[in-house]
């Protein structure tokens, strides 16, 4: 079992930067695949990136490319999602997941956080 456990998140200018925390506990993050997605208002759930430590994977969906940044600290088993030139598009509710495989599919991620709320105002 994985317990994972968002923060970071707030209301923010267009431009501005954001970094969003998920600490893990249960399994090593190093031993997983670590994902990010987000929903907005009457939006569906968004697979936003990924990554698997184990061999290096990792994946952005195009709107986000460039601009954030899946990372982790092995030390405090926690993976970060640094999100740079932020826009009001990307405002909606982040959680973090995770699961064995490399996946971008939300219905193949097995563990979930409650989300974080990231509002960007233009």
């Amino acid at each position: 079992q994985v317990q994972l456990v968002e923060s970071g998140g707030g209301l923010v200018q267009a431009g501005d930067s954001l970094r969003l925390s998920c600490a893990a506990s249960g399994r090593a993050v190093s031993t997983l695949t670590m994902g990010w997605f987000r929903q907005a208002p009457g939006k569906e759930r968004e697979f936003v990136g990924a990554r698997r430590w184990s061999n290096g994977i990792t994946s952005y969906r195009d709107s986000v490319k460039g601009r954030f940044t899946v990372s982790m600290d092995n030390t405090k088993n926690t993976v970060f999602l640094q999100m740079n030139s932020l826009k009001p598009d990307d405002s909606a509710v982040y959680y973090c997941a995770a699961t064995s495989r490399f996946r971008t599919e939300a219905d193949a991620y097995d563990y979930w956080g409650q989300g974080t709320q990231v509002t960007v105002s233009s």
